[in-house]
Order: C-alpha cells, then structure tokens, then sequence
C-alpha cells in the first residue's frame, strides 16, 4: 500500500528511463486503484503490470474486493497470491488460495504464488515441511500443464521489511528443494521448467550473489522496487 497516482506515475518513468538491455521479465504491482494508470503510463514499455491480490469469486457481494474480470478488463493479465502479508494479516489459507489460483488459471491470467515459513518454523527446523505442506495444498491438486502459467515466489517471512536476508546458500537449499518437491508430485520438466523468484529484502548490495544460484530465477522485491534506481540495479544484477 504504497505511491499516489502521482508518485506511481513518477516511479514508472523512473523505471523506464533506467531499464537497463536486459533478457529479464520487469514486472510492477501497483495498487488496484493504480493499475490502469500504470498500465496507460508504460505503454508499450517491456515493463509488465501485475496485480497484488484479487478474489476466487467472478462477481457478487464481496464489497472491496477485485475479481479477475476486473483486472483482465483494463489489460492486466499476472497476479499475485499468497504473499506473505495477505496470509498474516488477513488470514488467507492454502485452501482458500487453492481457489483464487484456480480462478486465475481458469481465466487465462500467470499467477505468482507466494509462500514460505516464518521464523518460528525456521527455528523448530520445520521450514522444509510448512514449504511442502504450502505447495501441496494449495497447487498440487492442479494439472501438470496448469504450470507454464505459474511463477512460485519463495517468502522467508523473518527476512521480510525486517532487514534480514537468508543467505544465499538457504536461498539455494530452499530452492533446489521446491525443484525436487515438484519433480516428485509431477515430473522433472515441470521442476525445471518453473521460475522460483527469492523475496526477502533484496537490495542493490546483495542481488547479484543471490542470484548466481542455480535454483534462483530472479526477486520478488519488495521496499527496494519503491526506489527506481535501487530497483534498476536489481533488474541489471540477474
């Protein structure tokens, strides 16, 4: 919940006059009351808009709240769900995720799904377990070919706003068990094929080395994306 319409106009040219030549997917999430005007402001910019939450629902009496007709209406076409603040403090399940991620696929719109353990799970040593346990209520039941639509975004929630960062060997070790995860409960095309983003306070300083590893695709960056040149520097480290 952040940027006016000005400030969100003034962070997209920002953004378009640093983006460096890069083979990388840029995508933006602005606010819903945003979201048109952003995508009128880039155009035919290569950055993409994505939208950050949207309902399981097509329509009715869900005051607040934005379906996917909405969002594809005014061009948008990738969402966000899970993310890590959706689940603490508005108490979204892995089951109610499990419907708007269905609802998303069923429209035609790419789902970046977020999860991860907080930090008591890391401390108790469950962290391999709540990961599992996230993916497979919530995107198991689905078709393999359901998965060229989704990006998974790994979310340690104790390195998120918080300062702290998993280094980048628990970075890797947690993604290269989400590949092996999903090679057991579908196949090893669909485990290579999938991108695995790492969003946990991913700055200019400490992108480059998390991206190096194998198994980490790219950043689901959160306050850095709020500063266009820290987030440029992001987008020329992958």
């Amino acid at each position: 919940m952040n940027n006016t319409l000005q400030e969100t106009q003034t962070l997209l040219s920002g953004l378009m006059q640093g983006l460096p030549d890069t083979s990388a997917q840029v995508i933006v999430a602005p606010s819903f009351v945003n979201l048109a005007a952003a995508k009128a402001h880039l155009g035919d910019s290569r950055i993409e808009v994505a939208a950050q939450n949207m309902h399981s629902a097509d329509k009715g009496a869900f005051t607040g709240e934005v379906s996917a007709q909405m969002l594809l209406a005014i061009g948008v076409d990738t969402v966000i769900l899970g993310h890590s603040e959706r689940r603490s403090l508005f108490g979204e399940t892995d089951a109610l995720l499990a419907q708007k991620v269905r609802t998303a696929l069923a429209k035609g719109m790419k789902t970046i799904f977020c999860f991860g353990e907080e930090l008591a799970d890391r401390q108790a040593g469950k962290h391999f377990e709540v990961v599992e346990r996230q993916l497979r209520e919530a995107l198991f039941p689905l078709e393999a070919t359901a998965w060229k639509n989704i990006v998974l975004a790994y979310e340690p929630v104790w390195a998120i706003g918080t300062g702290e960062t998993a280094s980048p060997e628990q970075a890797q070790e947690m993604h290269a068990f989400i590949r092996k995860t999903l090679a057991l409960a579908f196949d090893r095309t669909v485990a290579d094929g999938v991108s695995i983003l790492y969003g946990g306070s991913v700055k200019p300083s400490n992108a480059a080395e998390i991206f190096s590893k194998p198994d980490v695709d790219g950043g689901l960056i959160g306050g850095a994306s709020l500063v266009a040149a820290d987030f440029m520097a992001i987008v020329k480290a992958i």
